[in-house]
């Protein structure tokens, strides 16, 4: 009877209505509620501390179509009731139980922010698992200060030497994606911050360095973009005609 009166809460004045609904006085939690009405508490600490540009999502696996049950900050703008992402799919269909938990890695919005993105699998005590708290940090400020940094902290060797730099990648779209950093780099700030012009002298930077030129280039180059295909077509048609009336 002493483990039962342990598993008892008294409804907390402070709550936030939402999917995560506070026991009522006397009622027994069961496992998994506790475990989501930790993880909620969790969710809102680490936010609180870290207040800007930091979302933690929390996800029940039961319920994969809609598994977002709490929802602490907005970095990808979803909400209550969204689905699962893709990687937690394949992570759980290829490890199941023993599935690890993923820290530091990076992942892209549909509008072309970087984020720097942790998952970490809850399990219950059968040793289940039955959650996953995401948490996703937005880069794009920390990016776009450590391009302006660089203006001062580097040397024209640094920037002279670039070209002789080589990059010994394990697949092409790895070696892509380095060519897209590069590209970032010179121009200063991460797609997302900017403007038409810029984008336009980034493509341009793209099509200098022959990422066109490799197949699924403009695929990858426009979801790193955060635009569709098609404008990196009409960019790369009016880059390619002003370069044409150049040469009369």
């Amino acid at each position: 009877m002493a483990s039962v009166q342990r598993n008892k809460i008294k409804e907390d004045p402070n709550h936030v209505a939402g999917d995560f609904q506070g026991p009522q006085e006397g009622q027994v939690l069961s496992d998994r509620e506790l475990i989501f009405n930790t993880l909620k508490q969790i969710a809102d600490a680490i936010v609180n501390t870290f207040t800007r540009d930091l979302e933690v999502v929390v996800h029940d696996l039961s319920q994969p179509q809609k598994s977002i049950k709490y929802i602490a900050g907005d970095v990808t703008h979803r909400k209550i009731g969204g689905p699962i992402t893709d990687l937690v799919v394949k992570a759980l269909h290829q490890e199941g139980r023993d599935i690890r938990d993923r820290h530091n890695y990076k992942t892209t919005t549909s509008d072309g922010r970087v984020l720097k993105s942790t998952t970490v699998f809850i399990r219950d005590s059968r040793g289940d698992v039955v959650s996953a708290l995401c948490i996703n940090v937005d880069m794009t400020h920390f990016l776009n200060a450590a391009y302006a940094l660089n203006i001062f902290t580097s040397t024209e060797n640094d920037f002279n030497g670039s070209e002789k730099v080589e990059t010994f990648s394990m697949s092409i779209a790895e070696t892509i994606e380095v060519l897209l950093q590069q590209a970032v780099v010179k121009i200063g700030k991460q797609p997302s911050s900017m403007s038409i012009e810029e984008k336009i002298e980034l493509v341009k930077e793209l099509e200098t360095s022959g990422v066109f030129q490799i197949k699924g280039g403009i695929d990858q180059a426009a979801l790193f973009m955060g635009v569709s295909k098609y404008t990196v077509y009409n960019y790369l048609k009016k880059i390619r005609a002003e370069h044409d009336l150049n040469r009369f």
